[in-house]
């Protein structure tokens, strides 16, 4: 059973969540607060496994309380629940820093709040198995390797906690760069990857402009832009990839589109890359897997059972794009085996 801590300044929001959270019978919510006070102490009383975190509250916010709970011994997993919007990304991305674990934005319709249900249980319950440890890293001792293998990862819906779980179990001294391209708000892909990076035994970051691609380092597409993988000879004349951001008409309504990612690292990897899709919706990855399994690359899909969405999945179904359909938890250990297999000479 799943404690849940509810903790927002709206009566209207505390009820909803509550009665959201209550559907879902492996869920006890065990109360509410209405500031960061009050939460600090029912905490304390109460023994929550994850609390529901508004950051706009009045007498103790909820980056205040945050950085109070740094001071908790045993502390709840945290799950920021706000209506922030892009603007306000740097406020998530501090709420990241000072120890949140994952967040959500409210829907801006009111209406519309009971809409967000599938994904806040999902990932309440995501957080609650999600172990607190974090990878130690050791110091790189030699100049970084320019990638000349990658794993690409495309996701939308119901991907982050997915995400989550294929990064704790890639291992740190995986022979390829990886690039995931998440469908996010603009803003939001920073903090994303600030997330990831606890999770992660590799580095992650949000690319910029002008990013190579080093072996054993992760990146996080940034939002509002695609993510395109140019090609850049080395002076042993072997080709490894660079990033290029462009702010060309979004593909399938997102920006920025897996296709797009997918389609120009085939065209510079080939066949040393594996595209990996997970939960998503809509029609985004299909074409992109196509194109890495025309190129001599692999293409691997998560099971559906595995999948709050299943778009994106079976867009590449559709496509005859798909080498493997694998569990969650199979998907790494996969991913490893095919990059081992191909040939590379800085690994």
């Amino acid at each position: 059973m799943v404690k849940v801590l509810i903790v927002d300044d709206s009566v209207f929001m505390r009820t909803v969540v509550r009665d959201i959270l209550a559907k879902d019978t492996s869920i006890e919510i065990v109360g509410t607060a209405s500031d960061g006070n009050e939460a600090l102490e029912k905490i304390r009383s109460l023994d929550p496994d994850v609390i529901s975190l508004d950051i706009e509250m009045p007498n103790m916010n909820g980056l205040d309380l945050l950085r109070e709970l740094q001071k908790v011994k045993k502390r709840p997993k945290v799950l920021m629940l706000s209506s922030l919007t892009s603007k306000d990304a740097e406020t998530i991305r501090e709420a990241i820093f000072l120890g949140a674990d994952d967040f959500m934005q409210k829907p801006k319709n009111l209406p519309h709040i009971r809409e967000i249900g599938l994904e806040l249980i999902s990932k309440v319950k995501h957080l609650a198995a999600l172990p607190l440890a974090v990878h130690s890293r050791k110091a790189r001792v030699s100049p970084p390797c320019p990638a000349e293998r990658v794993v690409l990862i495309g996701s939308s819906a119901g991907g982050p906690p997915q995400v989550d779980i294929l990064l704790s179990m890639l291992p740190p001294d995986l022979p390829a760069g990886i690039i995931i391209t998440q469908h996010m708000p603009l803003g939001f892909t920073a903090p994303l990857a600030a997330r990831f990076n606890r999770i992660a035994a590799m580095p992650v970051k949000e690319t910029r402009n002008g990013d190579r691609l080093y072996t054993g380092e992760i990146l996080l597409s940034k939002a509002g832009v695609h993510t395109i993988v140019s090609g850049v000879r080395g002076e042993d004349g072997r080709t490894t990839g660079r990033i290029v951001h462009t702010t060309s008409p979004p593909v399938h309504g997102v920006r920025p589109a897996v296709d797009k990612t997918f389609e120009s690292a085939a065209r510079v990897y080939g066949k040393n890359a594996v595209s990996v899709i997970l939960s998503g919706m809509g029609n985004d990855a299909g074409e992109g897997a196509y194109a890495i399994k025309q190129a001599g690359g692999v293409s691997l899909i998560c099971d559906e059972k595995d999948c709050l969405v299943y778009g994106m999945a079976r867009s590449a179904i559709r496509h005859n794009a798909v080498d493997h359909v694998l569990p969650l938890k199979k998907l790494a250990e996969s991913i490893e085996q095919h990059v081992l297999m191909m040939e590379a000479a800085c690994v």
